[in-house]
């Protein structure tokens, strides 16, 4: 029988991705959200004030979620906890005991201990902002409900808005400052958080780390995306101690204008420190990476350049 599997999220980046390679796979896609997604069957869900219709539904994949790192105590931070907590606790009702695929973040993770190989029993306290509070209390929800979680690093790829967008737009004067040394971190193609969103939903209940197969040098992964996008900068190293500075000072600010601050300190910590997720209990149950950021840039930069309109 054709699965039929529902994505939440679905018109979102990773939701659209899960959907696309659900369908390129045989299964009957069913989107849950605000918008219709890339494919299949659309069923309307606000996850800030309802439950989902699950009918007919074999599978869920949950995507859907707030994101950003809006100022302490703003609107936004009680309405990424309204999505990421509260829709989520509707979800797993509306579920009743279908297998659920939850997406949570390695931002769950206590950024204090060490974090050159981070297993999944890493301590998941003192997230820096409300996108890891949020989402470390959603997916203690969907754990106890018996539901399989999977914590992906810095997912990039087709339709990013978020991740590689805001690296770029960091460039001033044809420079790029980051924060304190070179240091390695794991990353997410897409492609593969998509790949094993499908194949979770036969794993045990749990949590796993996904990311790519192996980590990346910050500075060389940086500047690869920088030459892929056309951009000439240099890479210059902050001072930490400076960057946090900057960080407590814009966070500050932006809680007198309850606006996203230009920097936080989340933002300092994801890309000064090394953060290296272990993979080991996802191979276990048989998924491999394939996609790389390299398979990225290069499908990017053999796009054929835009052809300038000409006046008749």
């Amino acid at each position: 029988m054709t699965p039929r599997i529902a994505v939440t999220g679905a018109s979102g980046f990773c939701g659209g991705a899960v959907a696309r390679t659900a369908a390129a796979r045989g299964a009957s896609v069913v989107g849950l959200g605000r918008r219709p997604g890339p494919v299949g069957e659309h069923r309307f869900w606000d996850a800030a004030c309802a439950e989902p219709d699950l009918t007919g539904v074999d599978v869920v994949v949950h995507c859907a979620a707030a994101v950003g790192d809006p100022a302490p105590g703003s609107r936004a931070e009680a309405a990424m906890r309204a999505v990421n907590v509260d829709g989520g606790a509707r979800l797993l009702r509306a579920a009743a005991g279908r297998p659920v695929v939850w997406v949570s973040s390695a931002s769950v993770y206590d950024p204090r201990p060490g974090r050159e190989r981070v297993t999944e029993d890493h301590p998941r306290t003192g997230q820096l902002n409300a996108y890891g509070r949020t989402k470390a209390a959603g997916e203690a929800l969907a754990l106890a409900a018996g539901a399989v979680v999977l914590r992906p690093r810095a997912v990039y790829g087709p339709g990013d808005t978020q991740l590689l967008p805001r690296l770029l737009s960091r460039v001033r004067a044809g420079t790029l400052l980051l924060p304190g040394p070179d240091v390695r971190l794991s990353l997410t193609a897409v492609e593969n958080l998509a790949d094993a969103c499908l194949a979770a939903a036969g794993w045990p209940p749990g949590a796993y780390n996904i990311a790519d197969a192996a980590p990346y040098h910050r500075d060389a992964a940086v500047a690869s995306v920088l030459r892929a996008h056309g951009v000439r900068a240099r890479i210059r190293h902050l001072p930490l101690p400076v960057a946090r500075t900057a960080a407590r000072m814009a966070e500050s600010a932006s809680r007198l204008t309850t606006t996203e601050p230009p920097l936080s300190r989340y933002a300092v910590d994801q890309l000064a420190h090394p953060v290296v997720l272990d993979l080991a209990r996802a191979h276990d149950r048989g998924w491999t990476p394939s996609h790389t950021l390299a398979d990225y840039l290069a499908a990017l930069t053999s796009r054929p350049a835009p052809t300038a309109a000409r006046s008749s």
